[in-house]
């Protein structure tokens, strides 16, 4: 296994090593020939004098940032992810913050009304079959198509985003509970009738344990899903936030930024994601 570990992480950098070396020769291959009305302008500076109607000369350039300025980028912002200058120019750590905080609130939510509903589904045939043509009209629409209703009801951007989170997260938690709870094995169930233990109890020391890790499935794909909406939302409403910060580099013509902060949502992700994986793997029991 380790050995194994080992060549998959050998073949993980020779692939981003063959990405870099591609993005290096793509943009050198194209680089930038500054005229002197141009020199020490940035490819974003020189872009948007253009768009101001000044002549900045014939700069020849894809404005598709090098590693290098890349690198300058990535700098710029870790070595300052908390500074506030003002409602459009926050570090890239206020950003995440915002948006973590939106994803873990609407997040939370979903747990306190899908794990008790999808308990309570599971357990009951009849309420299973009651419940299922509601779920199955309401869980292929698109979070973001809520976004509009919410805005209009609530008439607050940053709930609305809460909310969004909410409705996209309680779909996968909301069904993977329910048939975790239904598959518990009916001979664990024999048992506990035979031992007379109480229903509350049979629910948290035979039906819970079993059914943990499809209920640790479920929140892992919705943490997933929630981290995916949270940027499109943040882009409609605006304010704060990773989904924010990149529109708004985006209007600033500042394409290094929008790249790092597609790198950082990227990152984020994967963590959240490894840290459900390992919850899951606690929980799940290997015979």
């Amino acid at each position: 296994m380790k050995s194994l570990n080992l060549k998959a992480g050998l073949v993980s950098l020779l692939i981003f090593l063959s990405i870099l070396g591609i993005w290096f020769l793509a943009t050198q291959s194209s680089g930038t020939a500054p005229s002197a009305s141009t020199a020490g302008m940035t490819a974003e500076q020189i872009e948007y004098q253009k768009m101001m109607g000044k002549d900045v000369g014939s700069t020849k350039t894809t404005g598709f940032p090098t590693l290098g300025q890349m690198g300058s980028a990535i700098w710029k912002q870790v070595s300052n992810p908390i500074y506030d200058n003002g409602p459009n120019d926050k570090g890239i750590l206020i950003q995440l913050s915002h948006s973590l905080a939106r994803v873990g609130l609407g997040f939370l939510l979903a747990m306190l009304v899908a794990i008790p509903l999808g308990f309570v589904i599971g357990m009951s045939p009849l309420l299973r079959r009651a419940f299922d043509p509601f779920i199955q009209v309401l869980k292929p629409i698109s979070p973001l198509a809520w976004m509009p209703l919410a805005l209009y009801t609530i008439k607050d951007s940053s709930i609305s985003g809460i909310f969004v989170i909410f409705i996209c997260s309680v779909w996968p938690m909301l069904i993977n509970t329910a048939f975790g709870v239904s598959a518990v094995k009916r001979e664990w169930l024999n048992v506990a009738a035979t031992l007379e233990v109480s229903p509350l109890r049979k629910a948290f020391l035979v039906i819970l344990p079993a059914a943990a890790p499809t209920i640790f499935t479920g929140m892992r794909i919705s943490m997933g899903i929630a981290w995916l909406v949270i940027v499109a939302a943040e882009m409609l409403v605006g304010g704060t936030g990773i989904g924010y910060f990149v529109w708004n580099e985006w209007n600033n013509l500042s394409l290094t930024n929008v790249i790092f902060a597609i790198l950082v949502i990227g990152i984020v992700g994967m963590l959240l994601d490894l840290a459900f994986a390992q919850l899951q793997k606690m929980v799940t029991y290997v015979e």
